[in-house]
């Protein structure tokens, strides 16, 4: 066996056993390398599978910590509220709400949703969390017109899809564009990862029963901290 994935072993059993607990940071590259009398490319390569693997992530100013394993999103196969995913995968969900207010529709989201120019949206934006930590930032527009009283509802904890039920017609269905980008700007702080690390970009348009657009979104989900299930068949 390589040197890297003997020392990946031995990590994970320290990981594993509790020696390292979740959340805590491991020993840097550095130290061990000198605790196992290994180099640095070596030490590298067994976190880059353990990170991999979902069990250590690389945090700014913070270093190397313990993480559960990734989070299974399986909303690219069916239509559920994001606290409703989460809490299906034994995962705890928490919202902070930045910006929500009412204001003119962009060309881009006029577009995706069907509305002549500058028809009024709701703008939500979010930082979602699982198991306190960040892991997607996502910006939802919703028709005014369709949704009177949306503005009533504290998105701190309501779910989206509940409030629009309540207020319109529900989400039937939807359509995901998805793809792999760098983080850059704001992101990087939000969702605390490096400049550059990679994340999942979604746009996702929702549909009620009759056809209508009636929710358009962009989420950045962080790469590092979830995987994603897609059922085919023939």
């Amino acid at each position: 066996m390589t040197l890297y994935r003997e020392l990946k072993n031995e990590l994970l059993a320290k990981i594993q056993d509790g020696t390292y607990p979740e959340g805590e940071t491991i020993p840097s590259e550095l130290e061990l390398a000198e605790s196992y009398g290994v180099s640095r490319a070596t030490v590298r390569q067994a976190l880059q599978i353990l990170a991999a693997d979902g069990y250590v992530e690389k945090r700014r100013r913070r270093g190397t910590i313990v993480t559960k394993p990734k989070v299974e999103q399986s909303f690219t196969m069916s239509v559920r509220s994001f606290e409703d995913a989460m809490r299906l995968e034994g995962r705890l969900p928490k919202t902070n709400v930045i910006i929500f207010r009412s204001e003119l529709a962009s060309e881009e989201v006029a577009g995706r949703l069907g509305l002549k120019a500058k028809e009024k949206v709701f703008k939500l934006v979010r930082l979602r969390y699982v198991d306190d930590l960040p892991n997607v930032f996502v910006e939802s527009y919703i028709p005014c017109a369709l949704y009177p009283g949306l503005d009533k509802f504290d998105f701190n904890n309501k779910s989206l899809y509940a409030a629009m039920e309540e207020c319109g017609e529900p989400v039937a269905n939807a359509r995901r564009r998805f793809e792999a980008v760098k983080a850059e700007g704001a992101t990087v702080a939000l969702l605390d990862v490096e400049d550059g690390d990679p994340l999942i970009l979604f746009h996702t348009v929702g549909y009620d029963a009759q056809g209508r657009a009636v929710e358009y979104s962009i989420a950045r989900y962080r790469g590092a901290s979830n995987s994603f299930e897609i059922y085919v068949t023939r």
